[in-house]
């Protein structure tokens, strides 16, 4: 039996408590069952009165160190030793540590007479030796109808029962004695109900042939304790108690972004992705393509180096790996390295709990980065639309509380596919919104970004497209005719190809005309300007002789006044 590290009791202010070691049981009873005081565990046969008494022994040991006696009227030491090998624990061996005592106590029917002097104390006798033996301070007693089968005086059963929980109470151990329920009472008698300081029902039903355990805390002397019906499990590793109720709202938050794994969609959102720790939700109708979406943000986290869980909850492993490759996305390498984990099972292989433990379970086990559930809507076919938003609510809080970031799909219905059938969508901190557009004889798919909590998106409508590279996002055409894709968008485009190079080629005729007239205007000018230089060199040519002439006519005069000696 591999060893479990000790743990220490929680400090708890007042009633001192005894941690049972049961997951979800210490929540839900604020620390555990009352020290040194008696609880009743009452149950009809088969709910699991015998292994959470039992557990709870064992836990004792295991985790805080405290031996304990367990004494039975029905099965023999043989039995349990047997039944228990199946949930992983060695009873021969803690025996053989003397850390645990099994006591089978036959008592036959034929043998017991009621009569005045009837008393427990050879009961009393023998427990007290098995408890010194080990020194225990946990003690079980299953079932009290075994102890007092035949007897029907009730005024010796009342006194003999309040005689044993004071016994038990006076020796300072913390007992946990079952009992078998009753037609109109919560046990046979009627009675262990009014004595027991905490009193546990334990419940086995079946809604749409799917059974669930439930338990209810029925009192709990001196203690706030759970109220409601909390579904608990019993498998391979013993009692889990899931609480209904999810935990306070103080999760931790991350800053950090990280890809969708499709380009065109991370521009979308401000050119970063998804916040780490975030949940999102994928919602469209069949074939618009939500586990493409979701296989996108797969194959990138395993390519930064995260670990990422896949829940698979219509389709296997297999057809999924396979269908990915269609569209250029092989996850089959992050699976061979150990980044990429499957858990493919049909819903109605067991309930809602039974998956929401199996999910805890692999989470603790394969601590992911990433967490992929496709589709949350298949689970409405084994629970009530309170009873699957109770569970994904759970989860999505257990995911925040460890910043995993969480993936969901949801088939809906209709035309606007803007409504969930669990109504998840305001647990949802982005939620992505797939379409069918059908025009012109062929279905195409469009995107858009609904909402998303704490950062800037696109408002815009994306067609998705899937081919054999990858899953893209294009433009569509908004025009008078409405919003246009797949073999419209690229008609239209065409048409608007044609139009812009027909206005092309009409704009570099009209361009080259008016270079032609420009160049020709050009000439002339150049031409006229050439023509004016000429006549204004001939007017300075004229006006420069007129000068000469007028110099000439004047020194002629002086020249002619000197010869005539002129004065």
């Amino acid at each position: 039996m591999p060893k479990q590290k000790k743990t220490k009791k929680p400090a708890v202010i007042g009633l001192t408590k005894c941690p049972t070691g049961i997951q979800g049981l210490d929540e839900i009873t604020g620390g555990g069952l009352p020290q040194g005081r008696p609880t009743l565990v009452c149950g009809s046969a088969g709910c699991g009165k015998t292994v959470l008494a039992m557990e709870f022994l064992l836990r004792g040991v295991l985790q805080y160190d405290e031996p304990g006696v367990f004494m039975c009227f029905e099965e023999t030491e043989d039995d349990l030793v047997t039944n228990f090998a199946s949930l992983g624990f060695d009873l021969n061996d803690l025996i053989a540590r003397k850390m645990l005592a099994i006591d089978y106590v036959q008592v036959e029917r034929s043998e017991t007479e009621e009569t005045g002097e009837f008393d427990l104390e050879g009961l009393f006798v023998r427990l007290e030796y098995a408890i010194n033996s080990v020194k225990a301070k946990r003690v079980v007693l299953d079932t009290v109808e075994g102890l007092f089968a035949g007897f029907t005086d009730e005024a010796v059963l009342r006194a003999e029962l309040r005689r044993l929980f004071r016994w038990l109470k006076d020796k300072g151990v913390t007992a946990i004695i079952t009992g078998e329920q009753g037609e109109k009472t919560l046990t046979r008698y009627g009675l262990e109900e009014y004595v027991a300081d905490c009193v546990i029902s334990l419940a086995h039903g079946s809604t749409n042939q799917i059974a669930t355990r439930r338990m209810r805390i029925v009192k709990y002397r001196g203690s706030l304790h759970g109220t409601n019906d909390y579904p608990f499990l019993i498998d391979e590793q013993g009692i889990s108690v899931l609480p209904v109720t999810s935990t306070g709202l103080d999760h931790p938050i991350s800053i950090e972004r990280i890809s969708t794994g499709i380009p065109r969609l991370d521009t979308m959102f401000a050119g970063e992705g998804y916040y780490r720790g975030s949940s999102i939700l994928v919602s469209g109708t069949a074939g618009t393509g939500k586990t493409s979406i979701m296989a996108a943000f797969i194959h990138a986290a395993c390519g930064r180096g995260e670990r990422c869980l896949f829940f698979v909850l219509e389709e296997s492993a297999a057809q999924i790996i396979r269908n990915m490759r269609s569209i250029g996305i092989d996850l089959e390498p992050w699976v061979k390295k150990g980044l990429l984990r499957f858990h493919a099972a049909r819903p109605s292989l067991y309930g809602l709990e039974m998956h929401l433990v199996t999910i805890h379970k692999q989470i603790k086990d394969f601590k992911p980065a990433v967490v992929a559930i496709d589709p949350i809507s298949n689970l409405l076919n084994i629970g009530t639309i309170t009873e699957t938003k109770s569970m994904i609510t759970r989860l999505i809080d257990f995911l925040k509380a460890d910043l995993i970031t969480g993936i969901f799909t949801n088939l809906t219905h209709g035309e606007s596919g803007a409504e969930t059938d669990i109504g998840v969508s305001s647990l949802m901190d982005t939620w992505l919104l797939l379409r069918d557009i059908e025009l012109n004889g062929e279905r195409n798919r469009a995107l858009f970004i609904l909402k998303s909590r704490g950062m800037n998106h696109s408002n815009q409508v994306r067609e998705l497209v899937l081919t054999d590279k990858g899953v893209g996002l294009n433009d569509v055409y908004v025009g008078a005719a409405g919003v246009l894709t797949g073999s419209a968008r690229m008609a239209q485009e065409a048409r608007e190809k044609s139009d812009i190079l027909k206005r092309t080629q009409e704009f570099e005729l009209l361009q080259r005309d008016v270079e032609r007239k420009r160049k020709i205007s050009e000439a002339q000018i150049t031409a006229m300007r050439t023509e004016i230089e000429a006549e204004e060199d001939k007017l300075k040519k004229i006006l420069s002789e007129a000068q000469q002439s007028k110099e000439l006519r004047v020194q002629d005069r002086l020249d002619m006044g000197d010869l005539r000696g002129a004065d």
